[in-house]
C-alpha cells in the first residue's frame, strides 16, 4: 500500500530522473544515440533502477503516467541538443500497457511535433515477450507509428520468443542482442555462433544490430569482424546524467574507443 501512495505521489510531483547510455556506431566510431533510463528519486531510499517499481507501476494501472513523463523529458531533451547543433536519437522502452492505450501513437506522434522533434530521432524499444502478448494491438500501433519514420527495437532479442514470424509481419527496424550472449562471447563457440547468426539473420531483414552489455574491447573487436552496427555498454559508458551526456556529445574527439 505504501509503495502505491508513494508511486502515485512522485507522479504527481515527478519525482524522476532520466539517465542516458549512449550507443556506438562501430565503423564511424562515433555515438549515434543513447538509450533513456529512468530512476525514481524516492524521498526516502534515494535513487531506485527500473527494476525496483516498474513491474508494480504496471499492475497497478499507473505505467502509462511514467512513461508520458519519460517521453516528455526525453523531448525536451532532444529538442535542447537540436538547438545546439548536436545530431543523436534517444529511445524510450515502452510497455505492453502503454500500447494497449488508445491512441498511443496519435499522442507519441503530436508530442514529437509539438516538441518540434523530427521522427527519426526517437525510437521506441519494446521486449519480445511484450509484442508476442500483445501481437494484436501491437501490430497497428506499431505500423502507424513506423510509417510516421519512428523506428522500432527489439530489445533483449533471443531471451523470450524468439519467433521469427512477428519478426516478419511487425515494422521492426533495429534488434539488440542480450548482454547475455554477449558477456562469453570470446570464451564461448556458442555465444559466437549465435551472436554470428543473429546478426546476419537481422542484415537480411534489413535490420540493424545493436550489441549490449559490451564491457571489453576483444568484445568489441568480435563483434566488429561479425559486421555489427553499433554497441552500448560499459566499454563506452555506464548510464549518465543528460549534463554528462551533453558533455560527452559536444565533444566527439573524446568518444572515440581506439
Amino acid at each position: 500500500v505504501n509503495l502505491d501512495k508513494e508511486l502515485r505521489e512522485s507522479i504527481l510531483n515527478e519525482n524522476w530522473l532520466l539517465l542516458y547510455q549512449p550507443k556506438l556506431d562501430i565503423k564511424t566510431n562515433v555515438i549515434v544515440g543513447v538509450e533513456a533510463l529512468i530512476r525514481w528519486k524516492h524521498p526516502i531510499r534515494g535513487i531506485l533502477s527500473p527494476y525496483e517499481f516498474i513491474e508494480f507501476a504496471e499492475q497497478r494501472g499507473l505505467i502509462s503516467a511514467i512513461g508520458d513523463w519519460v517521453i516528455k523529458t526525453a523531448c525536451i531533451q532532444i529538442q535542447s541538443w537540436i538547438t545546439q547543433g548536436i545530431d543523436c536519437k534517444i529511445s524510450v522502452n515502452v510497455s505492453a500497457m502503454q500500447l494497449k492505450e488508445e491512441d498511443f501513437s496519435g499522442r507519441l506522434i503530436r508530442t514529437l511535433i509539438a516538441h518540434g522533434i523530427p521522427p527519426r530521432q526517437f525510437e521506441l524499444e519494446l521486449t519480445e515477450s511484450t509484442l508476442m502478448n500483445n501481437f494484436d494491438i501491437a501490430l497497428p500501433c506499431l505500423k502507424r507509428l513506423n510509417s510516421s519514420g519512428i523506428k522500432i527495437a527489439i530489445d533483449d532479442f533471443g531471451t523470450g520468443y524468439s519467433s521469427l514470424g512477428y519478426l516478419k509481419n511487425l515494422p521492426i527496424s533495429i534488434l539488440k542482442i542480450d548482454r547475455i550472449f554477449i558477456k562469453d562471447i570470446c570464451n564461448d563457440a556458442n555465444d559466437k555462433q549465435i551472436v554470428q547468426a543473429l546478426i546476419n539473420m537481422a542484415h537480411s531483414l534489413n535490420m540493424k544490430v545493436i550489441a549490449e552489455g559490451v564491457e571489453e574491447t576483444d568484445q568489441l573487436e568480435l563483434l566488429k569482424a561479425y559486421n555489427c552496427d553499433e554497441i552500448q555498454g560499459y566499454l563506452l559508458s555506464k548510464p549518465i546524467t543528460s549534463e554528462e551526456i551533453t558533455v560527452m556529445l559536444s565533444k566527439p574527439s573524446h568518444l572515440k574507443i581506439n
